[in-house]
């Protein structure tokens, strides 16, 4: 009588392991290849960056000196990241407007912010109440290049030196104004910093723009201004308007015969404005190692530097995290300002 168990005979049972093997091998290799491609999708998204075209946000008016300088930069860096750089002009409330918007926008490093200290240092002295953070909400890329501020007066008044300014000021106390390109902007404080240095007291006109403060200017509407040397060279070349000083401790190299505030008698003033690249915190280690990298390269291409020099902007690359440390240095050099001249915008 058979038993119940029955068994294969040899060459049955050979076939039955051949193919038991080549099962689990076909399985080990689906396994290791699903191991080998199973990787983050951000990492996958980060090596494929870019792979399609950017956003570079300017919270300013289109035609003004940061759009002008904004549209040199993403020519040159679309190039170098093989995609186009697409101009957004998201202006209004001191900047707040564009840079809320992107702080708010996905961290994947196709929304781009290119603004000034206003942004990053001068708003968060004068407003309680930001729709963003200027050193938790952004990755700084790096800065592009600076530019001085710069105390301009019209050819009507009879002022040629610092000096003369103070003393031409000094008799006729509150006779005088000085325009800036809005309130709580990097001219206002740097136009509040030259009256406290100075004592004197001068009637502050706040502007929508640096296009009207220096229309009226050279009106003779307003007898100063401070502006960036990049908005003063234009009109300093017609001879419309004469410069004062500039506010940087050393000379510019784009105004070489404008003396500082500094040499002029008032020590310590040193301020600028300078163009920062930023995207939304959390941008992948890789994205902003390219996005770095294509920045510092634009801003050594030979052509893309005499176009900005040309517009009154000295290039100068300097790493995110060197910007992200000038943030955090000017952020209470401006509070100070702002407490001392009681400028608030809440």
């Amino acid at each position: 009588m058979k038993s119940p168990m029955s068994f294969a005979p040899p060459a049955a049972a050979a076939r039955a392991h051949r193919l038991h093997a080549a099962l689990f091998a076909g399985l080990a290799t689906v396994a290791a290849l699903g191991a080998l491609f199973s990787v983050p999708a951000h990492a996958a998204d980060a090596a494929a960056f870019p792979s399609k075209p950017l956003t570079l946000v300017i919270p300013f008016p289109p035609g003004g000196a940061t759009d002008v300088l904004g549209r040199v930069i993403a020519l040159r860096m679309g190039k170098e990241l093989g995609q186009p750089i697409v101009i957004e002009n998201r202006a209004g409330a001191g900047t707040i407007i564009g840079a809320g918007y992107v702080s708010k926008a996905p961290a994947d490093g196709y929304t781009l912010l290119l603004s000034s200290g206003t942004t990053f240092t001068v708003n968060p002295a004068i407003r309680s109440n930001l729709p963003y953070d200027p050193v938790q909400g952004f990755d700084p890329i790096g800065i592009s290049g600076r530019t001085g501020l710069i105390l301009l007066a019209n050819q009507q008044v009879p002022v040629q030196s610092v000096k003369q300014f103070v003393d031409y000021v000094k008799a006729a106390p509150g006779a005088y104004s000085y325009g800036s390109f809005g309130s709580g902007t990097t001219s206002h404080f740097a136009g509040e910093t030259i009256l406290q240095a100075t004592g004197l007291k001068i009637t502050h006109v706040p502007y929508k723009g640096s296009a009207p403060a220096m229309t009226d200017l050279m009106g003779g509407q307003v007898p100063f201004t401070v502006d960036t040397v990049a908005a003063a060279i234009p009109q300093l070349k017609t001879g419309k308007i004469k410069a004062i000083a500039i506010t940087t401790a050393k000379r510019s190299p784009l105004l070489p015969n404008v003396p500082t505030l500094a040499e002029s008698g008032y020590p310590g003033i040193d301020l600028d404005t300078w163009l920062v690249m930023a995207a939304p915190k959390g941008l992948p280690p890789a994205v902003r190692s390219k996005l770095e990298k294509a920045l510092a390269a634009t801003v050594a291409d030979p052509e893309t530097k005499a176009k900005l020099t040309a517009q009154g902007m000295e290039p100068a690359f300097s790493s995110g995290a060197a910007a992200a440390e000038l943030i955090q240095r000017e952020l209470p050099a401006m509070r100070a300002v702002a407490a001392r001249s009681n400028i608030t915008a809440d």
